[in-house]
């Protein structure tokens, strides 16, 4: 893996355990798609981010427009997922994103804003090392469709103007912003030279290897 990047993997919960064991000594890093905010109680089904974190994960990806679409999941709890998790001590990258509807009707800002005002809402300035906001447009997932680098970089910026409304500039800055959506070895380039994008959050791209290795050392 190249040299001066940090890249992680976040498999199934089934192969969260192996893919540790498999990864120990190694620089990349492991996370999990998703964790359940209650440390415990009767929530059968649910993984808590406690056990992910004693599992040995080092993040977990939260509110992915997937868990969006399809289970419930809401601004409100993207908020307790990321009040569970620093409760714990487990890095997060939160996931943000509209639908082509919603692009279409030109609400694409108002969108990021209440998904990150909402999900932030008394929570306090995180470190780089434990936050990641990550711009995922839904209508770019799975579809082939990637957001040209003008379109990202366009809802970067006004990302990162929201983590700067709520913890300050000097924050802002410091935290990493990515781009998911379709990601592939010929658009990675071009997406990371632009000036709010800090990294890459990559879909089916990542399944091949040969693939992956070639946008970790874009």
């Amino acid at each position: 893996m190249p040299q001066g990047r940090e890249v992680g993997v976040a498999p199934t919960h089934l192969a969260l355990a192996g893919v540790l064991e498999e990864l120990r000594g190694s620089p990349i890093l492991a996370g999990a798609q998703s964790g359940y905010y209650e440390d415990s109680g009767a929530f059968t089904g649910q993984v808590s981010l406690t056990m992910i974190k004693e599992a040995g994960a080092q993040f977990c990806l939260v509110g992915h427009s997937e868990q969006r679409q399809f289970f419930g999941e809401s601004d409100e709890t993207v908020r307790r997922r990321l009040v569970a998790a620093g409760r714990v001590g487990l890095r997060v990258v939160m996931c943000v994103g509209e639908t082509l509807a919603e692009r279409e009707a030109g609400q694409t800002q108002s969108v990021l804003e209440r998904q990150i005002s909402r999900a932030l809402e008394g929570i306090e300035a995180p470190g780089p090392q434990s936050f990641v906001l990550a711009y995922e447009p839904v209508w770019a997932i799975g579809t082939g469709r990637t957001a040209t680098p003008e379109m990202a970089q366009e809802a970067h910026a006004f990302c990162r103007l929201m983590l700067a409304r709520r913890w300050g500039s000097e924050v802002a800055a410091r935290l990493p912003i990515q781009y998911g959506g379709s990601v592939k070895p010929e658009s990675a380039k071009s997406l990371l030279e632009r000036a709010d994008i800090d990294g890459l959050l990559v879909g089916g791209a990542s399944l091949e290897l040969k693939s992956f290795i070639s946008i970790a050392t874009a």
